[in-house]
């Protein structure tokens, strides 16, 4: 088996590299667009290609070049409040890959399985009635990210009903841990304490709305879910890939904080609340259960302690790399 990862070096991209060179004797290719870094322990056994996925020749060229039996397609732009600065940016580039991928495997090969990757995001506007949320519960995409992640997933389904490719889509529920950027709620947040607790910036966090309740999984069983439903998923069905409870924001901060080595203050900012909050979101993953007997194994307090410890060593190299580059200002 060979399998092709678009976006292998990103945050989800890296942690199934790594569970798949670990747990597989697969062979793994991968498209770059972007800093090795979280890769860079894993490149000699990688097969990697830097690619503008924009381009279906692009596409098409990786394509002939890896023929994987099965791709994960994780490149694209994953941030809510990127999407509202820049709302046709986020669909041009999510919705223009998606396609690429599809007609590049319909004309190379039609036998490879494709893992559409949608996101929670896609139900959006959800009410206490609608909880847990499973797969027929309408879509009420919220942002421009939304409605990406609703079309990457249509688009999915067109081309299994259209053309029959083996496309398995899935709509995985929050995922944290180790190499997530900031722009994503744990990360904010840990990255700010690891650099408070060095003096690179004042002891404070400043937050929105710390009331909403989310479904938080660790990526590391969230890659295990894509591999389960890449292998045995149905071809054209859907799959939500969530633990099933929901934690609140402040529950989240209060961990942190308790892990702390400084006493930090929080304060809250007006301007980081979203124009539209949903109090709460809980997945039902009953179906990728009954298909494949998955389900999350890492605590949600282990996973923000791996989060933590991930920023204090990247703060540890920033504080380092301050020092090189201007030694004396750090003895003033």
């Amino acid at each position: 088996m060979k399998a092709l990862i678009t976006g292998i070096s990103g945050f989800v991209g890296s942690h199934l590299a790594e569970y798949l060179l670990e747990t597989t004797d697969w062979k793994v290719a991968g498209t770059v667009f972007g800093p090795y870094k979280n890769i860079a322990g894993l490149c000699d056994r990688l097969e990697l290609y830097p690619a503008e996925l924009s381009r279906l020749d692009v596409v098409t060229f990786v394509l002939e070049l890896t023929q994987p039996d099965v791709i994960f397609h994780l490149a694209g732009q994953p941030l809510v409040a990127a999407s509202r600065q820049d709302p046709w940016g986020t669909l041009e580039t999510n919705i223009h890959t998606q396609l690429n991928i599809l007609e590049g495997v319909l004309r190379v090969n039609p036998a490879c399985r494709v893992l559409v990757v949608g996101s929670s995001e896609e139900y959006g506007l959800v009410s206490p009635q609608d909880l847990p949320i499973d797969e027929e519960t309408p879509l009420r995409p919220l942002s421009a990210y939304a409605v990406s992640k609703v079309a990457q997933d249509l688009l999915g389904l067109q081309y299994y009903l259209t053309h029959r490719l083996p496309v398995v889509r899935v709509r995985p529920f929050n995922h944290i841990g180790p190499r997530q950027r900031v722009g994503f709620v744990a990360s904010d947040f840990a990255s700010q304490i690891a650099a408070a607790e060095l003096g690179l910036q004042p002891p404070l966090i400043e937050v929105g709305n710390l009331a909403a309740r989310r479904d938080f999984s660790d990526v590391r069983d969230v890659v295990r879910a894509y591999v389960l439903l890449i292998t045995a998923g149905e071809p054209g069905q859907v799959y939500n890939v969530g633990s099933g409870e929901s934690h609140s924001i402040q529950e989240m901060l209060d961990i942190l904080l308790s892990m702390s080595r400084v006493q930090i203050e929080v304060r809250q900012d007006p301007g980081r609340m979203r124009p539209s909050e949903v109090p709460e979101v809980v997945c039902d993953a009953t179906r990728i259960r009954e298909r494949t007997g998955w389900r999350t194994t890492i605590p949600f307090r282990q996973s923000l302690e791996d989060v933590l410890e991930y920023w204090r060593a990247e703060m540890s190299e920033k504080l380092r790399a301050a020092d090189v580059d201007d030694p004396v200002s750090r003895t003033m």
